[in-house]
């Protein structure tokens, strides 16, 4: 009786954590322990075991909610964190630019930041199935801008299903700039959502470049639907909060790793 109580209270707390996690974008291993009325190893534990589940990742004092099918961030909550981190990443991915004279740019806060780096004194169009990015740049007066057409996503203001992939798909991009929920050596580049992971997988089809940015939080994350191998990245643009020994790891698989 005793230690059904124990593994019911566990499993209570334990979904607590990630409600909290979720809601708030991390814990905090002594605030979860004051708020819970446990010991800090209790927590642990906890924190634990739902990474061991894929729910949470930890990080040093805490953790942070791992993006999945029954759970991702909306765009307006990524906009408000490792912002300094996303915009140098951002400006570092669109020096990779080079003679390319179409682009896509993928839905998320990090690709929109990369979206506004892009020079602006020369012709350029741009694919993208991102309503802030078509936004950003719709006024740029060297800036073609196509926004594809599709089921608008209320939580990433992104379009997706048939419509967009089959417009997708009647293209030839010379650099295709992609995000991610989760991106691992192990499992590739995924998603939570399939609609979603359709898009960034025809995108990648279509293009004869592809550079992945995002945030040092990304990596050994892994969310539901895979889109892509590390091997279909040309580069890797992150932060240097992602170790050199990591970030050497990844480029073995084949993409250049830049660091900013």
């Amino acid at each position: 009786m005793t230690t059904a109580k124990a593994a019911r209270s566990a499993e209570e707390r334990q979904r607590e954590i990630v409600r909290m996690a979720r809601a708030t974008g991390a814990v905090d291993v002594t605030a979860l322990a004051t708020d819970l009325n446990v010991a800090k190893e209790t927590v642990r534990r906890d924190l634990r075991v739902l990474e061991d589940h894929g729910l949470l990742r930890r990080t040093h004092g805490g953790a942070y909610p791992v993006e999945s099918a029954g759970f991702e961030t909306t765009l307006a909550f990524r906009a408000t964190s490792h912002v300094p981190e996303k915009r140098r990443i951002g400006a570092a991915a669109a020096e990779l630019l080079g003679d390319a004279e179409t682009v896509f740019v993928d839905e998320g806060f990090t690709p929109q930041l990369v979206a506004e780096a892009l020079p602006r004194d020369r012709p350029l169009t741009v694919v993208t199935a991102s309503l802030p990015v078509a936004g950003s740049l719709a006024e740029a007066e060297n800036v073609s801008v196509l926004l594809l057409g599709g089921r608008v996503r209320s939580g990433t203001l992104a379009t997706v299903d048939h419509w967009t992939t089959k417009m997708l798909a009647g293209f030839v991009i010379d650099l295709a700039f992609i995000g991610a929920n989760g991106i691992s050596r192990e499992h590739g580049l995924t998603t939570p959502d399939p609609a979603v992971s359709d898009v960034k997988a025809q995108a990648i089809r279509s293009a004869r470049r592809t550079v992945f940015a995002g945030v040092h939080t990304k990596f050994g994350a892994v969310s539901f639907c895979r889109f892509a191998d590390i091997g279909a990245l040309e580069t890797i643009v992150t932060s240097t909060l992602l170790p050199a020994a990591e970030a050497h790891r990844y480029s073995l698989l084949g993409p250049q790793v830049i660091r900013v």
